[in-house]
């Protein structure tokens, strides 16, 4: 017998850790996870189910049945009742549904990989905030300093909100709820640097922002072979600039100004690698001069409508996707950061190896 497609392996061994690993608390049998999805469509059987998840001769789930596997384990809400049971799209939270349509997203680009000939199947896009370990990950967030800090972020007014004392907060809130979507099942967490114990910084790290306001981002990227260096420059108040090991600032690597005065074009860093405090874990640094190249690093992987093809060229550029670093041009257009686009030709300032 010819051996099974990748494609198709690799959306068998999904499916498979899915079902034994969404919930590890939670043993979900072959037979029971039958009866829930077959609940709305036709009612399957265990065999069937256990077809799909078999690494020696897996047979391909229909897309509909794939689409009921996204709903069920977009939720742990399916294993809270005896039996478990396929929530209606309807009934799930805005949280839970993110959570469904990345999912199913996933599970039908897996389907359609494994449809290809093997002779011209091509390789998956990858996907850098996908992480198929149980995770935690933390991102450690840089706090305000006093002095920019509203009346609403001391603790002694009534209207406290505690996320008003956080720096780059677009950039923290955006890659918080995209990794959120992409690892249903992960804990992620985020904290101000000041208050980060050494648990935290055992699992996932992604460092938001600088070394101005961030306590991490210098003592970790230090402790990295990434020749990038953020310091201060007497000339820019506003930010700190890059430089690499050895060598004076570059004038490329700094912001740019408009006539007016203000900022139109920002530099933002993007660094993946291993965590120095457990090298099964990865540190990721989203870093820029200002808070639009914060941004900048963060939307490049996030964006739909071009983290697809900066994964590429990712994918393309560096043999290893766990230890790399782009510096990389933020343009600024009416105060809003664009997400960078990798692929174009003035974009990519440095990377490294």
């Amino acid at each position: 017998m010819p051996p099974a497609p990748p494609g198709l392996l690799l959306l068998a061994q999904r499916l498979s850790d899915l079902r034994e690993n969404c919930w590890p608390d939670v043993r979900i049998t072959q037979a029971a996870l039958a009866d829930a999805l077959g609940e709305e469509q036709q009612s399957l059987s265990s065999a069937t189910v256990s077809s799909w998840e078999s690494l020696n001769s897996p047979k391909l789930p229909p897309a509909a049945r794939l689409t009921a596997y996204a709903r069920f384990f977009a939720t742990r809400r399916s294993v809270e009742s005896t039996p478990p049971r396929l929530l209606p799209l309807d009934e799930l939270t805005p949280d839970e549904r993110g959570a469904f349509e990345a999912l199913e997203a996933e599970l039908i680009a897996l389907r359609n990989g494994a449809k290809k000939p093997l002779a011209r199947a091509e390789p998956a896009v990858p996907r850098s905030w996908v992480f198929a370990d149980r995770g935690p990950l933390t991102l450690v967030c840089a706090q305000l300093p006093t002095l920019e800090k509203g009346s609403l972020a001391d603790p002694a007014d009534p209207n406290y909100t505690e996320l008003l004392s956080y720096a780059d907060l677009d950039a923290m809130v955006e890659l918080h709820g995209h990794v959120r979507a992409e690892n249903p099942s992960m804990g992620v967490f985020f904290k101000l640097s000041s208050g980060v114990v050494p648990d935290d910084l055992s699992g996932h790290v992604v460092l938001v922002g600088g070394i101005g306001w961030n306590e991490m981002t210098g003592p970790l990227s230090a402790m990295t072979d990434i020749p990038i260096r953020q310091v201060e420059d007497p000339e820019i108040k506003t930010g700190e600039i890059f430089v690499l090991n050895g060598q004076e600032k570059n004038p490329d690597f700094l912001p740019k100004w408009g006539n007016a005065g203000q900022l139109v074009r920002d530099v933002g860093l993007l660094v993946r690698t291993r965590n120095p405090h457990n090298s099964n874990r990865s540190l990721t640094i989203c870093n820029g001069v200002h808070s639009r190249g914060v941004l900048g690093a963060v939307r490049a992987l996030t964006d739909a409508r071009l983290r697809d093809s900066n994964e590429g060229y990712i994918a393309k550029h560096f043999a290893d996707p766990w230890n790399f670093a782009i510096l990389m041009r933020v343009s600024v257009i009416a105060g809003q950061a664009m997400t960078p686009d990798f692929n174009a030709a003035d974009c990519v300032l440095y990377q490294w190896p």
